[in-house]
């Protein structure tokens, strides 16, 4: 339920930018760089992207990873293949933002895989921390996204991943 979010200009990338370099500091991501040098992980920006498809999921599930509930998402493998991006790997770096695009967190991928939709576990729906927590709430919600977005199938494969807070910011949740 990634969604990239490509289109962030002027004050929105400056705000990332400012995040990022709070949050890198924050996270210890490049501690010594006075002494080695600074690690590529811990330089280069980056990749943003909000939650869901819409400003009002985004600003849900952000504020779920920035409570520490949320620690995994999936998303359709068609989407990446479509997009012709790479999986996600273990160690990658993301900064969440909101509906707004206003940066909120980073986290760090910890574990990926790929299934078929109807093999997805218990354990992952909670994780997600979406409703109820449930399987029956974390499939009935994810099959209604992916009708929305690019199709449904019981067998389409998902990509799983996992992921830790590295560095939240403060929560200010939108008014109205």
């Amino acid at each position: 339920r990634r969604r990239a979010h490509r289109l962030l200009r002027g004050r929105l990338m400056a705000d990332i930018g400012q995040f990022w370099e709070d949050a890198r500091t924050a996270a210890k991501l490049n501690p010594l760089q006075e002494y080695f040098g600074p690690r590529m992980w811990g330089s280069i920006t980056p990749e943003s992207f909000a939650f869901g498809d819409t400003p009002a999921m985004a600003d849900e599930l952000a504020a779920l990873v920035v409570e520490g509930r949320k620690t995994a998402t999936a998303s359709a493998l068609a989407d990446y293949e479509s997009a012709g991006e790479p999986l996600p790997q273990r160690g990658d770096l993301f900064i969440i933002v909101d509906g707004a695009g206003e940066p909120r967190a980073l986290i760090r991928t910890t574990d990926v895989r790929v299934v078929p939709f109807s093999q997805v576990d218990a354990d992952h729906a909670a994780a997600e921390a979406e409703g109820d927590g449930s399987l029956e709430r974390w499939r009935s919600g994810h099959r209604d996204f992916f009708e929305r977005t690019i199709g449904f199938t019981e067998d389409m494969p998902v990509v799983l991943e996992r992921f830790e807070l590295l560095y939240p910011s403060r929560w200010k949740p939108l008014l109205g």
